[in-house]
């Protein structure tokens, strides 16, 4: 490695994508029942210039009574990164763990007001251990390039 000191700097945080669905309404509106929520989140990195990473977290938030869905929200909330004068087994850690907690309260604040903007109380979404996430995604990784 070289004497440069190494760099982490965010460049910008935006909401990259968004989208709402209710293909049930107005029915569905009336149903006295409990909605189910189903939450499921991914992260996801992509080099944009030498030392510039764009990081990305996303999140699908479905509700649905029996078998209608109430509401499809998927949105992705993106940051730009300058990391530079990293090792490379750092530069993983960095964009699986650091970039997406920075980038995360984003995300979990426009899924709340986009689901309250719909005429819907919020969901909340929890918080999220990415040091724990990264890690099961590298093992998971490892394990399925080992052979059987």
């Amino acid at each position: 490695m070289s004497d440069q000191e190494p760099v982490f700097q965010i460049q910008r945080v935006y909401l990259k994508e968004a989208s709402l669905e209710q293909p049930n309404s107005p029915a569905i509106l009336l149903e006295q029942e409990q909605p189910t929520v189903d939450i499921q989140l991914g992260v996801e990195a992509a080099p944009v210039a030498d030392g510039v990473f764009e990081v990305c977290v996303t999140a699908t938030v479905q509700a649905k009574i029996k078998d209608k869905t109430v509401f499809l929200v998927e949105a992705k909330q993106a940051g730009i990164f300058e990391i530079r004068n990293l090792p490379e087994e750092q530069l993983g850690q960095i964009m699986g763990i650091a970039c997406p907690q920075i980038v995360y309260p984003y995300l979990r604040g426009n899924v709340a007001d986009v689901i309250q903007r719909s005429g819907f109380p919020p969901v909340h979404l929890s918080e999220i251990n990415f040091q724990a996430m990264y890690e099961q995604q590298q093992a998971n990784t490892t394990s399925a390039s080992l052979p059987q």
